[in-house]
């Protein structure tokens, strides 16, 4: 892997409690590294060699304080509501590439209808043409589950696809038969330095 794709890479990120925070890029984790502000907890062999030696690049991290935030949301927009269901229609269960789906309004816009989650749905050019500007009842179509917005820790789940890394797998709470999280066990511990 080159520089350029290392420091890209993307980095699990986890609260002190091993709750799952955010995916960020290996850059913002080693900022966090050398501050001491998080420690590494997973490491898939990449080197980054600064003068004050060679680093290993984690592909989970975790903060050595807890982070308060409120309930994280999902963006809106239409790359996410395309994840959300699936890259499919919504309509007639077909899965398409991004450039041939589109995102239909349930309630038409003209009819009052907001750009919410609970509002729109992937749909295919053809049964967005279909459906056009009627209301769902109006148009005979049906949906194949009804929209909602989707949670966090699933969104983390989606992104974690597209990183292709298994070892994410137990902190986000994706069965695989040897997630400590899924147990009501103990947490990994983790050795951290004292000042």
């Amino acid at each position: 892997m080159n520089n350029a794709n290392m420091w890209n890479s993307p980095v699990l990120l986890l609260n002190s409690t091993f709750e799952p925070l955010n995916v960020v890029n290996a850059k913002r984790v080693l900022r966090l590294l050398s501050t001491d502000k998080a420690v590494s907890v997973e490491t898939e062999g990449y080197e980054m060699r600064s003068s004050k030696g060679v680093v290993l690049v984690p592909i989970v991290a975790k903060m050595c304080y807890f982070v308060k935030r409120p309930i994280q949301r999902v963006k809106f927009s239409k790359r996410h509501v395309l994840m959300r269901d699936n890259y499919t229609c919504q309509y007639c269960g077909d899965r398409n590439t991004v450039d041939r789906l589109t995102i239909d309004h349930i309630v038409p816009k003209v009819a009052g209808g907001q750009t919410i989650w609970t509002n729109v749905v992937a749909a295919c050019k053809r049964c967005n043409a279909k459906k056009a500007d009627r209301a769902l009842k109006d148009s005979g179509m049906k949906l194949a589950r009804p929209p909602k917005e989707p949670k966090f820790l699933p969104y983390l789940r989606m992104v974690k696809k597209n990183a292709a890394t298994h070892c994410w797998d137990k902190y986000l709470f994706i069965s695989d038969g040897n997630s400590p999280f899924l147990l009501r066990g103990d947490l990994p511990h983790m050795a951290v330095a004292k000042k």
